[in-house]
């Protein structure tokens, strides 16, 4: 399993440098071209979600963002350290909440553009991992 892991100031400026290097990630392990352009806009709505919360709340901490390749698979896990409710509760916050709608229109976003999307989160953070199947390498012709 190759893993590579990128963290960065919570600043909306690094979202465009995580969306790159995730599709040159995804591209290098096999995920389908035409998925691309998916994975740029799914690793960037989940990037900018995670600066959001992190600006929020006032954490100095960096997102952190894994690319991991795995056989058959590749994943994405964006994670923040902003304490928030699982998403769907609205009993912590007001319906009018606009932080809050705004955040449901992300996840939707994502769950819009990736098949396999899991959300976990608590008051200590939250964690977005989307999976994408990978083809086998195909090596040219000797």
């Amino acid at each position: 399993m190759a893993t590579v892991e990128l963290r960065f100031s919570a600043l909306p400026e690094h979202v465009r440098t995580a969306r790159l290097v995730a599709a040159a990630v995804a591209r290098r392990a096999g995920v389908d071209e035409a998925v691309l352009d998916e994975v740029r806009l799914a690793v960037g709505e989940a990037c900018t979600r995670a600066v959001g919360l992190h600006q929020h709340v006032g954490i100095t901490a960096p997102v952190k963002v894994s690319l991991i390749e795995e056989e058959k698979q590749f994943s994405i896990e964006v994670g923040d350290e902003a304490p928030h409710a699982v998403p769907g509760d609205r009993a912590g916050a007001g319906s009018d909440d606009p932080e809050a709608e705004e955040d449901e229109m992300g996840l939707a976003v994502i769950s819009g553009l990736v098949d396999d999307v899991e959300v976990k989160a608590d008051e200590d953070g939250g964690l977005i991992r989307m999976t994408w199947p990978t083809a086998p390498a195909v090596l040219p012709p000797v």
